[in-house]
């Protein structure tokens, strides 16, 4: 009997210890999921603060992206004119939540007032290179906080326009069957027409092989063509942002390398060659030398006519300083529009050697650059080093050309070429900015410099 006793009181103290057990347990895991909570907070935090860190750098990164400060101005000045000109960017465009003060501290943005998100910022010139830009951006989420450092280094501005084989404010006139290759890639042979006045972008009398894409700035501008358009690529309607500027090159920038002889009223022109020479202004010059050699540099002031009435051989780079908004009747002509047996009457080529032309060499890219001046070939020409940029451009005759860089026609006449031509656009080793295009300095962001504090 004493027996069954010890074993009835046995059984209530194994349950006893068990219902311990088991509510120490549950202590236990109630503890750790308030931990776990805890820790899944802080962590949502730290994901908050991270995000907010992020969102405030894309903010000054895209205010950053729409900086344009002139070439001349000087590098100890860089920090302060992209803080005046983001400051006046957002005064512009009404932007109060987002403020850069003088000193390039970034006010505290709020992103989220019910969790506490919010970024701030500093922007510093970097102590060794004023032409790096230091950017700092701190977000916080409640306790969080997060830091990111990256860097943008100053660059000169790389004009959409360059990205084209041809461009022109007016239409494009395409009278009989022209062929337009590209060397490499499609992209080469890239047309842009912003055609603002006409609804006719492309006038094709015949047949005609383009090579790249076909992109029109008016929306309701059209291609007529009077045969069949062989098109390598897409004909596209750009939208208003996506239209390319018609960047004005800065002739002026190339009179100090005109240190040759002074063409002007009396000069003979039967002369062959032309080293670094100035046309003086209303000289309205006619070289007659059945092959006129043209090296280094040749200035032509406004206001000129200027024909060149056989062939041309071009060691260098053309400028006429022009005015493109009030061009008048300033011309450079290639030939004349009477006939001639001489079969061509063009060709450009590099820099030749000498120590007279070592001054020059830094300016590539661009082969003639006439803003304010109608440029006509009236025979065939040659190859084509660099730009030509001119302010109404007329192709006469046939040619078979190779283009080393872009045709830009700043009129709203149209660009004609008259008869068939053979174009080939090689521009895999175009210039990124030709010469006289070095006008803007730009902060770029070098990704590489992402770095991120914890």
């Amino acid at each position: 009997m004493a027996s069954r006793v010890f074993r009835s009181g046995s059984a209530l103290v194994t349950c006893t210890i068990i219902l311990v057990v088991v509510s120490a347990m549950a202590v236990s895991l109630a503890a750790l999921s308030g931990a776990h909570l805890q820790m899944a907070d802080k962590q949502k935090e730290a994901n908050q603060a991270f995000a907010s860190t992020e969102s405030g750098l894309e903010v000054m990164r895209y205010w950053l992206s729409r900086v344009r400060l002139p070439s001349a101005t000087p590098p100890s000045e860089y920090l302060s004119a992209i803080i005046a000109s983001v400051q006046s960017d957002l005064a512009a465009n009404g932007i109060s939540n987002f403020q850069v003060n003088d000193d390039g501290s970034i006010t505290p943005v709020m992103l989220n007032s019910v969790t506490g998100q919010n970024f701030r910022g500093q922007w510093r010139a970097d102590a060794g290179n004023p032409a790096i830009l230091r950017v700092t951006a701190n977000g916080s989420s409640g306790l969080a906080a997060r830091t990111i450092t990256v860097r943008f280094t100053m660059a000169p501005y790389h004009f959409p326009i360059f990205n084209y084989g041809m461009a022109t404010k007016g239409p494009l006139v395409l009278k009989y069957n022209p062929r337009l290759f590209a060397a490499t890639q499609g992209w080469e042979a890239d047309i842009y027409v912003e055609s603002a006045n006409s609804l006719i972008a492309v006038d094709i009398g015949k047949n005609a092989t383009l090579a790249g894409d076909l992109d029109i700035g008016n929306p309701q501008a059209t291609v007529s063509c009077g045969g069949t358009l062989n098109l390598g690529g897409t004909v596209n309607s750009l939208s208003e942002e996506d239209r390319p500027q018609f960047p004005v090159p800065d002739v002026q920038h190339f009179r100090q390398y005109a240190t040759g002889p002074k063409i002007g009223l009396g000069t003979d022109l039967s002369q062959p060659v032309y080293t670094n020479a100035l046309i003086v202004a209303s000289t309205d010059p006619n070289f007659t030398a059945p092959n006129v050699s043209i090296r280094g540099i040749l200035y032509i002031e406004a206001p000129n006519k200027v024909t060149f009435s056989k062939i041309t051989s071009l060691e260098g780079m053309i400028v006429a300083a022009g005015d493109v908004n009030h061009p008048g009747d300033n011309q450079i002509n290639f030939g004349t529009p009477l006939p001639s047996p001489i079969p061509g009457n063009f060709h450009s080529s590099p820099y030749p050697a000498g120590a007279e032309f070592d001054a020059l060499r830094q300016e590539q890219g661009s082969c003639v650059l006439a803003p304010g001046f109608a440029v006509s070939f009236w025979k065939n020409f040659g190859a084509v080093n660099g730009v030509i940029a001119a302010s109404g451009l007329y192709f006469a005759n046939n040619a078979t050309t190779t283009i080393k860089g872009t045709l830009i026609n700043y009129s709203d006449q149209s660009l004609v070429v008259e008869r068939n031509i053979n174009a080939t656009f090689d521009r895999s080793a175009q210039v990124k900015v030709p010469a006289g295009f070095d006008l803007y300095r730009v902060p770029r962001y070098d990704p590489a410099s992402y770095s991120m504090v914890w």
